[in-house]
Order: C-alpha cells, then structure tokens, then sequence
C-alpha cells in the first residue's frame, strides 16, 4: 500500500514540474493533458473554513521548492528499506558460510613446504632489510626456516627480522583451541558483505574475550562461495613483550580455483625505543627447485 502512495506522489510531483499542459478546469479539478493527471484548483474552495480545515492540502504549485525535496526523500527511502531487507537475507547466509569456515578453518591456507619473503623497515632510522627462506610446516613442532638470501641492514636482521621469525615459532607452540576463531575465543558480529573483484565477501566483526596472545581484535572477510578468508585485519589483543606498544597486522589471501595461492601479510610494530618497524611478508606454496636449492644449502 504504502508504495503504491509514494509512486502516486511521485508520479504527482514529477507531472507538476514537468509537464505544461494543464486542460481548463471542470467540476473544481483541472486536467494533465500529458499524463491525465487530475488536482484540485487551487480557488475552489470549500465554502465554510471547518470544511477547508477537514480537506487534505493540495499539491504544491510549480515554483514550490518543496518538490524537489520530496522526490529525493522518496528515492533515498526506497534504496534504505531495500537494503534492510537485503542484510537480513545476507545475515542468515553469512551465519551458514560461518559455520563452514570454523569446522574446516586453516585447511585451506596451510602448505607444508612454502616460499618466505619478507620486507622489513625502520623508518625513523631510515633502514631496510630483506629474507627470502623456504618455511617447512611439519604436522607436530616448531616451523623450520631454510635461509635462501638476506640482505640490508643488519639492525632490522637483528630486529625486526629475526624477532618476527621468533614470534612464529612461538606461535606454533600455542594450543589450536585457544587461538581459533570460534565463538569460546571471541564475540562474532556479522557487519555486511562486500564486492572483492567479482566475488561477494562476508565481513565479521571479532572481538576477543580476554587478552590472551594469539588473538586478534579485527574484522574477517570470508568469501562466500568456499568460506576461505579473504582478507583479516587488526591489532592484536595482547602485546607479546613490553618493548611492544601495539602490533597491526593486514593479512590477504588470493585464491585460484578456490584454493589459497598465496598470502600476504602487513604488520606495524609500534616499539618503544626503535619507533614503527614496518614488515611485508609474502607466502607461496614452495617450488621444486627452490626446495632443490635449499636441500643442497643445507647438505653443504
């Protein structure tokens, strides 16, 4: 009901300002010779002021500049109500892709042999360095780093570079239950979906429920065809040493045929006496002849 009345005042306001031929009066109401549209003329009143009162208000006239604001009312609302609607729909689908993504999570991102490079950077020192190392994930343990090149300068090595690689390791000895992304370990909100290329991306916003390490304080995109995460971002909840203020981390994904391809992670460390380190790490599964060159290097 309600639509049929807005697209009446639509259709109304729209003939008042553009439409100019206007049949003469008859029987108190005047004609659109355009569209057929009939409206009260404005002199033919009614004869007592109680009935004037009781009667609805005509259209305002052409020079009225309370038309155009009607009309950008009416075509703001529509879109407003139709996305409500939408993110209802969404909602209920976002919960089942979910769902999906806890049961299966890490599967889909994890390789056992992986190509390491990362970029690092102080820039309140103006320094730079670089590490590329083949990464074996085994099963059970600690990652294990095969060094293939470093380079730069040797504080953001000491730093920076080897202080992430630390914390990796580190992070390996955590429980799985006690970092993952399941409701025991965070307050989960669907905020919206989003268009990420030519594929529809499910966003969740994740507060953790204590600060225990490990646990970030973001948002999560999941794609909505195979529940992989697609981008993350955040702080983390806990600072793994009191030399560090904060850490942000970005992390992407890039899928092909829904599989992981490749991963790349920002990270900002704001430390208290070295200022912001700054770190580019890019993941791949790990080729045959870079495993080759990194077996060789480590047999001589």
């Amino acid at each position: 009901m309600w639509i049929r009345r807005l697209q009446s005042r639509i259709g109304a306001a729209w003939c008042s300002l553009m439409h100019d031929s206007a049949r003469w009066p008859i029987h108190g109401h005047y004609a659109c010779g355009t569209c057929g549209r009939q409206y009260r003329v404005p002199w033919a009143e009614a004869e007592s002021i109680g009935a004037a009162r009781m009667r609805r208000p005509a259209l305002p006239n052409l020079s009225s500049p309370v038309l155009p604001a009607l009309i950008l009312i009416a075509l703001v609302t529509w879109p407003v109500r139709a996305a409500e609607r939408t993110f209802a729909d969404d909602a209920a689908a976002a919960a089942a892709v979910l769902q999906r993504f806890i049961v299966s999570q890490g599967e889909a991102g994890s390789w056992p042999v992986e190509t390491i490079d990362i970029e690092a950077s102080l820039p309140k020192l103006k320094k730079a360095g670089s590490l590329r190392a083949i990464r074996r994930l085994p099963p059970l343990g600690e990652p294990d780093y095969k060094v293939l090149e470093i380079g730069g300068d040797p504080t953001v090595d000491r730093q920076v570079i080897t202080r992430y690689i630390s914390a990796d390791v580190r992070a390996a000895e955590f429980p799985v239950s006690s970092v993952a992304v399941v409701p025991a370990n965070y307050k989960i909100r669907y905020i919206g979906s989003v268009l990420l290329g030519n594929r529809v991306a499910y966003a969740f916003r994740m507060v953790p429920r204590r600060k225990s390490e490990g646990l970030i304080n973001g948002v999560l995109w999941l794609d909505s065809e195979t529940a992989i995460v697609v981008r993350e971002t955040g702080y983390l909840a806990k600072s793994p040493s009191v030399f560090v203020k904060r850490i942000n981390v970005t992390r992407e994904n890039d899928l092909d045929n829904g599989k992981v391809a490749a991963r790349i992670t920002h990270v900002g460390v704001e430390m208290r006496l070295l200022g912001r380190a700054q770190l580019v790490i890019l993941e791949r599964p790990s080729s045959d002849e870079l495993m080759a060159t990194a077996t060789a290097g480590a047999g001589q």
